[in-house]
Parts: C-alpha cells; structure tokens; sequence
C-alpha cells in the first residue's frame, strides 16, 4: 500500500515560525494546478501498481483551493493509480477557510479527514505567531466541520513560546480536549533561519525557552491528552482510539509515497526524489532531484523513524530486514538506554517511553551508524 501527497504552497499570510517551502504570491494557482496535473500524469508509473491506501493535501493552506480543485486532483488521480482502497484523505486548512458552505462542497470532493492549523487558543499568542484566526474562529471551525459530517478531526498545537506556557498552554489543551478533537499533533516551537522568529532572534528580541520549560511543557502536553483517554503513539502525536493518522504512518514504517507539487518528496523503498522549491521552477517542469539510499542510509531510517513511534524498533525486523549481525550490535548499544529506564524493550520491542520522547533526538544520534 502507498501514499499520494498533494503540497499547495501558497498562503494569505506568513506565519512567524514557518520554514517550509511557501508563497503569499496567489497569482500562480492556477498555473501551478495544472502543473500538478502534468506531473501526475508524467509520474504514473511511479509507484509501480501498488493501491494507494492514503491521500494527503499539506502546505502551505491547501484550504486557499476551491473544493473544485481538489475534486479535479483525485479525480485525475483516481485515474493514474489504483485508489480502490482508499483509507483515509486528509486537507489542512486554516480555521477562518472553513465556512459552511466551502466545508459542504469539501465534504463532496472526496476529503474525509481535516487537518486544523489551530495552534493556540490564547489569541495574544496566535497574533505573536501571526496566525490569521482567532480563537474564538478556531472553536467555530472545528463545531461547523463536525456539523458538515467530518468526524476524523485533527488539530496542530504549537507549545514552547516563550510567555505562553503555564496557564496559557493548559487552558488550550483544554479547550481542544473539551472540542473533543479525536487526533491532536502538539509540536515544539523551533526558531528557524529565515523566519520572522529566525529574524528577531538574530537581533536578541527572541529566545527559545529554556529545556526545562521545554520538559515541563512536554510534560504537561503528555499527562493532560493522556488522561483524556489519548493514546500518545508518536513523538508529537496523540489519538483517540481508531484515529491515528495512517498517512504520516507511511513516513514513520517506510511505506512507498508520491509526493506532487514544488518542493514534495517521493520514496519509492530505495530512492528519495524531491522537487525543486521553486514555484516558477515547478512550473516550467525542472527535473527532481534523486538520492539512493544505501544499506547504512536505511537502517539509520528506520531507528530514527521506529524510535519517534510508541512501538519502537522490532528486533525481529531488523533482524529480517538488516541481518543478524545488526541486530546483535544494536542490543549492545542499546543496553545503557535501557539501564537507565531512557529506553525499554518488551515482547522483542524496544521503544521510549511516550512521556519521555522529548529526548529521542539524542538517543536515535547515538545509535546512528556512521562507518
């Protein structure tokens, strides 16, 4: 089973921690729609007949497209590739898109799944973030797409802003438990180059917070969505039960995807192919770039990716998958994780305890092969 990923990059405005490929610049829509259309029929072949299980629409604000669009998209995708078992089709969107009507016509395009930027629901906060919603059009968004018959919801949470912690992070997670959002994303704050938090940082007007507000956040992030009944699966993730988010899964299990649209990455199991990020690049048709992933590249893959997941690394399948003798050695180097409680291995499993994930950037680097 694979994956299709459909990247819009445009949007009204930018927000201030944004570092992914975008544009505010709306006049090429259309040029770079029919583009897409061109590389889905170029790329047709790609990922060789498997059924594409998932379909995900991210930006940028893929809800700046028409419903009309998106239908034209998966149909002509529908066309290209086997989507006869099709599981799960996600659209992000920014609350203040979501109106009734934009919500009805989405519903009919074949969208069964919202992804909600809502990102806080202390308005101080969404206005440092340069968030073009509100608060109060954030609650709006998530009752009027329920209403529209979308039950698989997300929401993106943002926590570690410095001023916006405390009682302003827990009063949002109860909001959002309170809305009853089956699947929650909560992400760290990072402060990229190039971004207005990048800029301000620059000139000293902008810190991260410190890594034991970080660790505290986490914590409470994990202890409030778990206590809910959330089950925290990944990293940066928690579902109810029945609503994980099987298109990300594809990323975190190494399951084929086609990504469409400047900037878009495809993994075909030995290749990763990404396309230039450039808008009028795209659209002219410059060529993707390629990288093949050596044996090293792939097992160094799949710690970083099963480590990020409540499952973790199977032994058997590394065994399977990377022989024996990696098994053995990652045992070894496993063993001082798993002393001091960092790691735990369980029925052949090795995993980080979810409420400790905020630390697996340092236990997957310590495990990498580098020679």
């Amino acid at each position: 089973m694979a994956g299709i990923y459909f990247h819009i990059p445009f949007c009204k405005r930018i927000c201030a921690y944004c570092d992914f490929f975008k544009s505010a610049d709306l006049r090429r829509m259309d040029d770079l729609v029919a583009a897409m259309h061109r590389e889905l029929d170029a790329r047709s072949g790609y990922l060789r007949g498997e059924a594409v299980r998932t379909r995900y629409f991210g930006g940028g604000t893929p809800s700046l497209c028409s419903p009309e669009t998106i239908a034209a998209l998966l149909r002509h995708t529908a066309e290209r590739f086997d989507c006869s078992q099709v599981e799960e089709t996600t659209l992000e969107a920014n609350p203040d898109d979501l109106s009734p009507a934009y919500l009805d016509a989405l519903r009919r395009t074949g969208i069964d799944r919202l992804s909600i930027g809502i990102q806080s629901f202390d308005d101080a906060c969404l206005r440092l973030m340069n968030r073009r919603h509100t608060a109060e059009q954030a609650v709006r968004a998530v009752e009027e797409a329920r209403n529209a018959g979308f039950e698989n919801l997300s929401a993106d949470l943002i926590f570690g802003i410095p001023g916006f912690g405390g009682d302003s992070l827990r009063r949002s997670l109860a909001r959002m438990i309170t809305l009853n959002v089956p699947h929650i994303s909560a992400y760290h704050l990072t402060i990229e180059p190039g971004t207005a938090f990048g800029r301000k940082a620059e000139r000293g007007a902008f810190a991260p917070v410190e890594e034991s507000v970080s660790e505290a956040e986490y914590g409470l992030v994990h202890r409030m969505l778990t206590d809910a009944g959330y089950e925290h699966y990944e990293v940066s993730n928690f579902a109810l039960p029945g609503y994980r988010a099987r298109h990300n899964a594809a990323y975190w299990h190494g399951v084929k995807y086609l990504g469409i649209g400047p900037a878009a990455h495809s993994f075909d199991g030995r290749e990763r192919h990404w396309n230039v990020a450039s808008i009028e690049g795209y659209i002219a048709g410059a060529p993707a770039e390629t990288e093949t992933l050596t044996d090293r590249d792939r097992y160094n893959e799949y710690v970083m990716t099963r480590l990020r997941t409540a499952e973790g690394i199977d032994l058997e399948e590394v065994e399977y998958l990377f022989g024996p003798e990696r098994q053995t050695r990652l045992l070894h180097e496993t063993a001082r994780w798993t002393a001091s409680g960092t790691l735990v291995e369980k029925a052949r499993k090795i995993a980080i305890p979810p409420e400790r994930m905020l630390v697996s950037d340092a236990v997957i680097e310590s495990l990498f092969e580098t020679e």
